[in-house]
Order: structure tokens, then C-alpha cells, then sequence
């Protein structure tokens, strides 16, 4: 990982997890709790890719296991978005660009659906059982709401600011863009990356024009 995503990554999940603790944990709502932590991992998988979702999924989950309250195994949750990074950073195009905002919110539900699964499934291994008592039904239910309510405002910013730390200008050349910007076009109708290059584009096309008005002028 380069220096800058790995800076990003840290103050992000660092802040992530601590509005999690101190804010989302104690609103004491019905089932699950909103996961925060999860998002920022996806937002920074759907741009960096496979191995680098997987690297801040570990270190991510790593430190809600040891963060207070945490009452359960070290590495369990780590375990578990170290997954949902590594298969999230696959859904990443090979130009970086996303075109609608169906790809990326169908997979907040699957990584809401996967992470309570896999968290029980491997409590379940170790002898937890508090999500039997809680009811597992419940617990799927209100995480994907919870995640698909909180995700419209957060996964778009990651994802505008984890671009903005590739600094590739091979990718920005090509007109790559944000990868966000298929997020925010299908989602709010604005065509953020196409407005810039349209733009430029009339530009370049009134300056030709110009040029060749004075041109003919002179040749008169």
C-alpha cells in the first residue's frame, strides 16, 4: 500500500471506529447496530481493490476486536472484513469507474447479509451464542436497513477521497474521474465526470471557432 492510502485509511477507519463506539453503540437501537467500520471498508475496497480491502479490512476489524466494550475474540471480527474488503475490492472495474449506484448499494446488502453471517458463523465456532438469543432473523433484517440508510452519505465521500489519493495521471488522463461519480450520477442525476469533459470539450471547440473567424477576417 502507498503512503498515502495507507494515511487515508488509518484516519478514516480510526474515526470511524470511534463514532461507533461512542455514538452508534449507545443509541441503544432495536437488533443490529449500524456498522460504520463495514462501510469505510467497502468505500476503500470499491477504490483501492482487492488486496489493499483486504489489508484495511484486517486492520479494521483488528481494532474493534481490541477496541472497549469488545467482549469477544481478538480476530474475529477481523476475520471477518478482511472478507467483505478482499471480495468488495473485486467488484472494483478495471477503469475505476463505476456507472450506476445498483452495483455498489446491492453490495452494501450482501456485505451487511455476509458480515452478520460470518460473525455468527464463527462466534458459533468458539462458543458464542448471543446471536441465537437475539434472533438471527432480527439481527440480518435491521443491519441491512441500518447499513442502507447510512450508506448514501458515507460511501460516496470514501470513495471521492480515497481517489483523490491516486495520484495516477494515466488514470486521470483516460478521464477516469471519481470513482464516486457513477455513484452520484445514478443516484442524484448529476453527471459530475461527464459535465468536466463536456465542458472542456466546448471549450476547445469555441476557441477553434474563434480562431478561425479571426483568420478568415485577415485573409479579407
Amino acid at each position: 500500500m502507498r503512503i498515502n492510502r495507507m494515511l487515508l485509511s488509518v484516519a478514516l477507519v480510526v474515526v470511524a471506529l470511534v463514532i461507533q463506539v461512542s455514538v452508534l453503540a449507545r443509541l441503544q437501537l432495536p437488533g443490529a447496530t449500524p456498522d460504520l467500520l463495514l462501510l469505510v471498508v467497502l468505500g476503500l475496497a470499491f477504490v483501492y481493490g482487492p488486496v489493499s480491502g483486504a489489508l484495511i479490512g484486517f486492520g479494521a476489524g483488528l481494532l474493534a476486536d481490541l477496541a472497549p466494550p469488545a467482549d469477544h475474540a481478538a480476530g474475529r471480527y477481523a476475520l471477518v472484513l478482511c472478507v467483505i474488503g478482499y471480495v468488495a475490492g473485486m467488484t472494483r472495474p478495471d477503469n475505476g469507474r463505476l456507472k450506476s449506484a445498483f452495483t455498489p448499494m446491492a453490495f452494501v446488502v450482501v456485505a451487511a447479509l455476509g458480515s452478520t453471517l460470518l460473525y455468527a458463523g464463527v462466534g458459533s465456532l468458539v462458543g458464542d451464542t448471543a446471536a441465537r438469543h437475539v434472533g438471527l432473523g432480527s439481527l440480518l433484517f435491521t443491519a441491512v436497513v441500518y447499513d442502507l440508510l447510512l450508506a448514501p452519505f458515507t460511501v460516496p465521500l470514501i470513495m471521492a477521497l480515497a481517489r483523490r489519493t491516486e495520484n495516477d495521471p494515466v488514470a486521470d488522463s483516460s478521464g477516469s474521474g471519481d470513482v464516486a461519480a457513477g455513484w452520484l450520477a445514478s443516484g442524484t442525476g448529476l453527471r459530475i465526470g461527464n459535465q468536466r469533459n463536456g465542458m472542456r470539450l466546448r471549450a476547445a471547440r469555441s476557441r477553434a471557432a474563434r480562431a478561425g473567424r479571426i483568420k478568415g477576417v485577415k485573409r479579407l
